[in-house]
């Protein structure tokens, strides 16, 4: 079969599956030509950015960072056995005190998907590994972490770059453009974008807004899976722990813009996170996201709704509350990039005033810079 025989929609699926920029725009001949440049046949996607291929790659990262071939020395004190891998060169499991759990995000049986879930489930009966302080149960975030990897893999079809600018120990501090959308997918692909990329894979911890811990139910939930209050008090005892804290610095202001102001990067408050970061010693990494805006197109802002909402929730800040034009999130192929870190100017001390504003501008203006980068870069959204 040649690329000419195709349809013009086949075509399309394919120059998408190659990232071609602009697709959307060609005629079927300059889908041909194309795809000609890239591709000696339609048969397959490269390797890179098909899901199946990209997901086996993290599953063997993942997988060898455990020695499948001894298993726990761990027993409850009704002597029940461990039965799960341990970690490489250690003679405990990652829930046992193999590593650090609250940091380091590696599947206790090695591997992602339903059938680890009776296992897990049985440690979760036994209750036999520790919560952190915080709320983190690395159990229940493992089996979401295989759920939503489908919207990572399959549905958004998340691109990552710059990854290599995580710090692989200390505290860091990721600031981040926030999406108008209806859920916090953004911090959902962020937190994956880390775990399921890095080469050492680190586990953020994101912070949310009141909604997300006055909600029942959503907010055990939430602090289970490892997200973290938006209070000053979470965010430094995780930087003092070393751990990874990723905040969006826009707040609900951003969260509940309107589609015409998709990608203008709002202001960054008065840089709390400069402060926090400086205070213990953290490299700054902003990071640029391109989708979360247009997965839930905003038409309006409503300010009745925004008063609904604090008649339920009295704590919730929001003065406006979106509406959204779909209840099902589009399948918009995301970018996400990690600039380069900025280190701390004054280590352990908190900023003058006047340079922790500039430096947060800066930080705003250099997400700003690069999500227009990549906007022109994209071509189609899909």
């Amino acid at each position: 079969m040649t690329l000419s025989s195709l349809t013009k929609e086949q075509l399309l699926k394919l120059a998408r599956d190659h990232g071609i920029v602009g697709r959307s725009r060609m005629n079927k001949a300059q889908l041909v030509e194309a795809l000609s440049q890239v591709t000696s046949g339609p048969s397959e996607a490269p390797p890179e950015r098909d899901p199946t291929t990209r997901r086996e790659l993290v599953a063997a990262r993942l997988s060898s960072f455990l020695d499948q071939s001894r298993t726990c020395n761990w027993r409850s004190v009704e002597g029940h056995p461990c039965g799960l891998p341990t970690v490489k060169d250690h003679n405990r499991c990652t829930l046992h005190g193999g590593l650090d759990g609250r940091d380091l995000a590696i599947p206790a049986t090695g591997t992602l998907g339903f059938e680890t879930w009776p296992t897990l489930l049985r440690h979760v009966w036994l209750a036999s590994y520790d919560i952190d302080p915080i709320g983190l149960d690395p159990v229940v975030a493992e089996m979401l972490w295989h759920v939503v990897n489908y919207l990572y893999f399959e549905y958004f079809r998340v691109e990552v770059e710059g990854v290599e600018n995580i710090p692989t120990t200390g505290p860091v501090l990721m600031a981040a453009n926030h999406g108008g959308a209806a859920l916090p997918y953004d911090a959902v692909m962020l937190t994956l974008a880390v775990v399921n990329e890095m080469p050492l894979p680190r586990r953020p911890r994101i912070m949310a807004t009141e909604f997300f811990n006055a909600a029942p139910t959503l907010s055990h939930l939430y602090r289970k899976i490892g997200g973290v209050y938006a209070a000053r008090s979470d965010a430094e005892f995780l930087l003092s722990e070393g751990q990874i804290v990723g905040v969006f610095p826009e707040g609900v202001r951003a969260f509940q813009k309107p589609f015409s102001q998709a990608y203008q990067v709002q202001r960054f408050g008065r840089g709390g996170f400069i402060t926090m970061a400086e205070r213990h010693g953290a490299p700054v990494v902003p990071v640029a996201i391109v989708g979360s805006d247009e997965v839930h197109p905003a038409m309006f802002s409503s300010t009745m709704l925004a008063r609904l909402v604090r008649m339920i929730w009295p704590s919730q800040r929001v003065e406006e509350m979106a509406v959204y034009l779909n209840l099902i999130p589009l399948p918009i192929r995301w970018r996400i990039r990690f600039l380069a870190p900025i280190q701390p100017s004054h280590s352990g001390q908190d900023p003058d005033p006047l340079e922790m504003l500039e430096r947060t501008e800066h930080v705003r203006s250099h997400i700003q810079e690069n999500l227009d980068r990549m906007l022109a870069e994209r071509g189609s959204a899909v």
